[in-house]
């Protein structure tokens, strides 16, 4: 790679960050608690230490790729640390809009049931620092469709990230009869998936599955390291997100097909969840007006 380590794109109508790559031999990016309004990929290429993200502290070791989404809350405790990090505002590549290319969202991004990272093997390190290659080459040259380039070379990064999560993570892709996890998780999952615009409490989905709200909540700590309350709250917030940046409705209609009849309540729900009210939101993500 180039000697210079950060390469850096702002969106000239926004003045805000676009696209960014840069390589960091320590830990200086990340030890304080984040919360961007633009995609985050890390590649740890060497060193270890623990991830604090969303409501959940992760060990973690060299070869692993963190995925953040929009203000998803990540910081990194670690001495040792390098590699790389590829950042992306939805103005430049909107996952949402590109679900059925890249097919990404709900497994590099926005999935509220695996931890935020995928070991890298030894193929995948070889084609991740060639395509790291060309969007720093890419970046130095302003010519001709620059932008059509990186985000081809962006796109197939996010596919082979996804596939091998896939791969690591047999439950993204693959049924309950084809996969050791127990019943009640995938059947939680299912409910929650089903069921979170109009059923917002524990007790609901334990009484829904037929189980005991104490064995649920054990059973949910266990498995995904958040209580049940934040499973909830994250998957509420993430399809509130996504209503925000794709679709124009008022903050009261989203509230409205959420469950929320009061729009107050569900903006400091939100607030209180994302770090962010509603209509900051919309206002550094946008809706609709995306590049692409």
């Amino acid at each position: 790679m180039s000697t210079q380590s950060v390469f850096t794109l702002v969106n000239p109508l926004t003045g805000h960050l676009a696209f960014k790559i840069f390589s960091f031999e320590d830990n200086r990016y990340f030890d304080h608690l984040q919360r961007n309004n633009y995609y985050t990929l890390i590649w740890i290429k060497q060193g270890n230490g623990k991830l604090k993200s969303d409501f959940s502290e992760y060990d973690f070791s060299e070869n692993t790729l963190f995925a953040f989404s929009l203000y998803q809350p990540f910081m990194l405790s670690s001495n040792n640390i390098s590699g790389v990090a590829i950042q992306f505002h939805p103005d430049f590549f909107c996952i949402h809009k590109h679900h059925s290319e890249i097919a990404c969202n709900g497994v590099l991004f926005n999935n509220v049931y695996e931890p935020p990272f995928t070991r890298v093997d030894e193929v995948s390190a070889m084609a991740f620092d060639m395509l790291f290659e060309q969007m720093a080459t890419e970046m130095q040259n302003q010519a001709l469709a620059q932008y059509e380039l990186l985000v081809s070379y962006l796109k197939i990064y996010l596919i082979k990230a996804s596939r091998l999560k896939k791969e690591q993570n047999p439950i993204l892709s693959t049924s309950i009869t084809e996969t050791k996890e127990p019943f009640i998780l995938q059947s939680l999952k299912d409910s929650i998936e089903n069921n979170f615009k109009v059923k917002h409490s524990p007790s609901d989905y334990a009484e829904h599955l037929n189980i005991s709200a104490k064995a649920l909540a054990k059973i949910t700590k266990t498995h995904f390291n958040k209580t049940l309350t934040d499973l909830i709250a994250e998957r509420i917030v993430i399809e509130a997100k996504r209503e925000l940046y794709l679709t124009n409705k008022t903050v009261k209609e989203i509230a409205f097909e959420l469950g929320y009849d009061d729009e107050y309540y569900f903006s400091r729900f939100f607030k209180n969840n994302a770090d962010v009210s509603p209509q900051l939101f919309r206002e550094t993500v946008g809706f609709g007006r995306s590049m692409n």
